[in-house]
């Protein structure tokens, strides 16, 4: 008698990709409960995580392996046969409750699939903070023809806060604009190097990559150690010429003390993708701020996304399978 892998999953997928899925082995026996409860990509807090109906209930008691944006709630206690959970994003910190964090399931996340699109739009805000393309965009509304002289990136330094696969990909770029990198790892030590980087620092160090920085980049995951690690402090120790970019998550970031900052020009400017409320509150100020770039959380969206995300689910699943390490384990007490 086959034995069965109960794969549940909780995202709307193509059925391309149902069919490579069920294709790794016959062993897969898998259910689609998106119809009753869709998972979105985004924290949307009109969706109930806590859904239930009698067809979901009974599908998710029997699931091994769940796949999605995210789980629904309580799933340890309404899944006691589930060993695994491939999240869609590289960040799962918005699931992670107390009882997941201490069960034996493992969690699994897309990491590495994001980092060439958002290391491209790390290098397009600098560039454009450079050039003043804001600046220009603004003239250009009012037919105003007003010159301002361009900076170039050659010989700056940048600061990525964050040396994870975005965080190596953005120094790669930043290498090749034949810029300077610092970076800032959890697990750096002093002395350490790491390819494309000129300095790494452990995180105590990170008063010296930004007061040194032209650039400070943030790609850094939300975590206890994380939330609002960039506060007024720090913005203190930016220098008044340099530029701020957060490519991670908002949360991150003390967004008042961001504002504030920004108001009072005690650095030049700054490109922000993420932020602590999305979408962004009209009556935000960051709208109205001349030297802010603002992308709606998009750089890391690839356009065939689910393609992408399903190739490694099915490396992932053969791997499970066949009893070998998985791609992308998170480190549930870290919370990436």
């Amino acid at each position: 008698m086959m034995d069965f892998v109960n794969v549940m999953v909780v995202s709307k997928i193509s059925e391309e990709s149902k069919r490579q899925i069920e294709a790794v082995s016959p062993r897969i026996k898998l259910r689609d409960t998106s119809h009753l409860w869709n998972a979105v990509r985004i924290r949307d807090s009109s969706q109930k995580d806590d859904f239930s109906s009698p067809e979901f209930d009974e599908i998710l008691s029997q699931a091994e392996v769940i796949y999605g944006f995210k789980p629904p709630k309580n799933v340890v206690a309404r899944a006691p046969k589930l060993k695994w959970i491939q999240c869609m994003l590289a960040g799962v910190e918005f699931f992670l409750d107390e009882q997941l964090v201490r069960s034996r399931v493992t969690v699994t996340n897309m990491s590495g699939i994001h980092a060439t699109a958002v290391g491209e739009v790390v290098l397009e805000m600098m560039l454009m903070l450079a050039k003043h393309a804001t600046v220009f965009c603004q003239q250009k509304r009012q037919r105003l023809w007003q010159r301002f002289i361009p900076e170039v990136l050659r010989d700056k330094t940048v600061g990525i806060m964050g040396l994870g696969s975005i965080g190596k990909e953005v120094a790669r770029l930043s290498k090749a604009f034949g810029m300077r990198v610092l970076a800032t790892r959890r697990s750096a030590r002093r002395g350490q190097r790491a390819r494309n980087v000129d300095r790494l620092l452990p995180r105590a160090d990170l008063p010296e990559l930004l007061s040194e920085s032209d650039f400070v980049v943030v790609t850094l995951p939300l975590t206890q150690e994380t939330n609002k690690m960039l506060s007024a402090q720090e913005f203190r120790m930016m220098k008044p010429t340099a530029h701020f970019i957060n490519v991670g998550r908002g949360e991150t970031v003390d967004e008042d003390a961001l504002i504030r900052a920004l108001e009072e020009r005690r650095f030049a400017g700054a490109g922000l993708d993420a932020f602590a409320t999305e979408p962004l509150p009209e009556s935000s100020k960051l709208w109205e701020l001349p030297n802010v770039f603002i992308s709606p959380h998009v750089s890391g969206i690839l356009k065939d996304y689910d393609k992408v995300i399903n190739k490694l689910f099915c490396e992932n699943l053969r791997r499970y399978l066949g009893g070998k390490r998985l791609l992308n384990v998170v480190n549930k007490k870290i919370g990436y």
